[in-house]
């Protein structure tokens, strides 16, 4: 694995907020999203090359706090992140995340980021990923229930992978949606305010719920989802938290990254734990097919999966060479001899 930074192996590239807004303004929302989503695939397609365990979470009354690993042999990779509901009335981000890269050979980190930004556009690449084997074809109209941080994205998402040309928005918030129409009205998105879940619904091929209240809290009934319908259910998924009615989940063919996660965290977790679900990657690699047939509804229960950070991390260690969008950080004690950290740090007494 070739760094950034090729002289120093005790100076990490760091992309900062401020590098990672600066990235995506100069790659392009769209394209950049693409571009983790091919990452995904090709990454998806190496599926059984990874280490593969449900994330570490710490669970709290307020949120959760969480830490999510893989590797493929040769390169490392973990994310930190955080979900707390209650973070948007004090002002404050529902999550938050950072994450690192490191060669496997030598243990040494190549890569520090922000991942909060980058943990929305790789949600939504991973929801086009998906929606390319499990959607309608030709699909034009998505539904968007729920308008906070994810919801541009995904429509971004979807407008440049899948086609779509219309995205219908509902939030129980009305100002979530003043801001993701003011967001959007540029996108060469045909954006549509609705007044509540179902007028939301109506008609679309396409239904992407996103939405964070760490609670059973169903915002599709039965009734609401008919034949042929895709949902693309991404809310802050945890133990307790689910969006769709359990009699939706019984009609449709149900596709999960990481079962033993999904169980956990995801809608499936009001179904008995040996329902039938396939794993994307299967799908993904020809091994199982997706959408069989205009009639079917299909369900991507994404919670989120360690290997796509993975992937999005890659991605960005490829994007920011040759650029000046990250800074050098002097993260690695590194002694020019390796037994002698402690005279390292007393030769430093001259620089005090």
């Amino acid at each position: 694995m070739t760094s950034p930074n090729l002289d120093k192996l005790n100076i990490v590239p760091f992309v900062s907020v401020d590098n990672m807004m600066k990235l995506v303004l100069t790659i392009g929302v769209e394209t950049m999203i693409k571009g983790i989503a091919d990452q995904i695939e090709s990454d998806f397609k190496r599926w059984e090359l990874f280490d593969k365990t449900p994330r570490i979470a710490s669970h709290s009354k307020e949120g959760v706090i969480e830490l999510m690993p893989t590797s493929d042999g040769e390169v490392y990779g973990f994310k930190y992140v955080n979900g707390h509901p209650k973070n948007t009335k004090e002002g404050l981000q529902t999550v938050t995340a950072f994450g690192l890269l490191a060669d496997v050979d030598s243990g040494y980190p190549v890569l520090l980021t922000e991942m909060t930004i980058l943990t929305a556009l790789r949600t939504a690449a991973m929801s086009a990923v998906a929606a390319k084997y499990l959607a309608p074809k030709d699909s034009k109209t998505m539904a968007m229930i729920g308008n906070g941080a994810q919801c541009e994205f995904q429509a971004l998402a979807f407008k440049h992978i899948l086609g779509i040309e219309t995205v219908r928005l509902f939030d129980i918030d009305p100002v979530a949606t003043d801001k993701a129409i003011l967001n959007l009205k540029d996108s060469g998105l045909n954006v549509i305010r609705t007044t509540s879940h179902e007028e939301c619904v109506s008609g679309a091929d396409i239904i992407t719920t996103c939405t964070a209240d760490k609670q059973c809290a169903t915002i599709l009934t039965d009734n609401m989802v008919g034949s042929g319908q895709h949902i693309n259910a991404i809310g802050g998924d945890c133990p307790g938290k689910t969006e769709l009615h359990k009699d939706i989940l019984l009609r449709s063919d149900i596709f999960v990254e990481f079962p033993p996660q999904t169980r956990v965290e995801g809608e499936i977790q009001q179904l008995d734990a040996d329902h039938e679900v396939t794993e994307l990657w299967q799908v993904i690699t020809g091994e199982k097919e997706g959408r069989t047939s205009d009639q079917q509804i299909t369900l991507f229960d994404s919670v989120g999966f360690a290997i796509e950070d993975f992937s999005a991390l890659k991605y960005l260690y490829q994007a920011i060479k040759d650029t000046e969008f990250y800074d050098d950080l002097d993260m690695i004690a590194d002694p020019d001899e390796p037994r002698d950290l402690f005279g390292m740090v007393q030769r430093a007494k001259a620089n005090l």
